[in-house]
């Protein structure tokens, strides 16, 4: 199982308990979330980057894998998703540097899944 499967299979099993558990507060969350990403002021693919910047300089990385794999399928670029993690360093500090190389090496894993 590559990363990607491996991060999406753990991602999928995990929410699926914490829905599963039936907590109003939760769901809610889940909820805001998906509707948050949804077309407005601001299309789709857009926000997922939004996402991904923000996601990078809270240094978090499974918030980072959903977002750039998000972002790879909305259709943004190697160097467009580059550009906009340059941002979210400068922002975030030389602390969030970790945390871009391994943005850098999942997004590599999804040219390589995607691409061949």
């Amino acid at each position: 199982m590559d990363m990607i499967d491996e991060f999406e299979a753990y991602r999928s099993k995990m929410n699926k308990k914490l829905t599963d558990d039936n907590n109003k507060i939760i769901k809610r969350i889940f909820n805001l979330d998906t509707n948050a990403y949804k077309d407005g002021a601001l299309d789709y693919k857009t926000k997922e980057l939004l996402g991904l910047v923000a996601s990078l300089v809270l240094r978090c990385d499974d918030c980072v894998k959903y977002h750039l794999e998000s972002a790879y399928k909305a259709g943004w670029s190697k160097d467009q998703v580059m550009e906009a993690m340059s941002i979210g360093t400068l922002v975030g500090g030389t602390i969030v540097v970790p945390h871009l190389r391994r943005a850098y090496e999942f997004w590599e894993a999804l040219e390589e899944k995607f691409n061949g």
